[in-house]
């Protein structure tokens, strides 16, 4: 399995998923590893999670500029998942066109690799898609 550069994106059990922590207190949950609860403050009480794979846009950009080697326009989305999580990410298979996508549209997560410019080798990262009767 190709490595992630980023730090929640995991391949444990032959299937890439993104980490997650939920708190044992407060039941929040948030991307990534940690060890005391932003909401409640509880320490020592969050345990490890498989972030949910859907979720709902949230909001969006189109971005027209980018870093060089970046193909143009595309979608920056904010996504609401399932499990209560937010994280931000990229919005493929859909016009970059803000008539044609619609907020709280749902969406899931799928893994790809990516070859920066320049670079000899991939990396794992995620992108979101429009869930199966997702419409503008």
């Amino acid at each position: 399995m190709t490595d992630s550069i980023l730090p929640y994106v995991k391949s444990g059990d032959g299937a890439p998923y993104l980490a997650g922590s939920r708190c044992g207190a407060c039941g929040q949950v948030f991307v990534g590893e940690r060890s005391t609860c932003a909401k409640c403050t509880a320490r020592d009480k969050m345990e490890p999670i498989h972030l949910a794979t859907t979720g709902r846009l949230y909001d969006f950009t189109i971005v027209h500029r980018s870093f060089p080697g970046v193909k143009t326009p595309f979608v920056d989305a904010i996504v609401d998942l399932d499990d209560g999580a937010h994280i931000k990410g990229t919005l493929i298979g859909v016009d970059p066109d803000p008539a044609r996508i619609a907020f709280d549209m749902p969406v899931r997560l799928e893994f790809r690799e990516a070859i920066p410019v320049g670079a000899d080798r991939p990396y794992l990262t995620y992108v979101f898609v429009p869930a199966e009767g997702a419409t503008a």
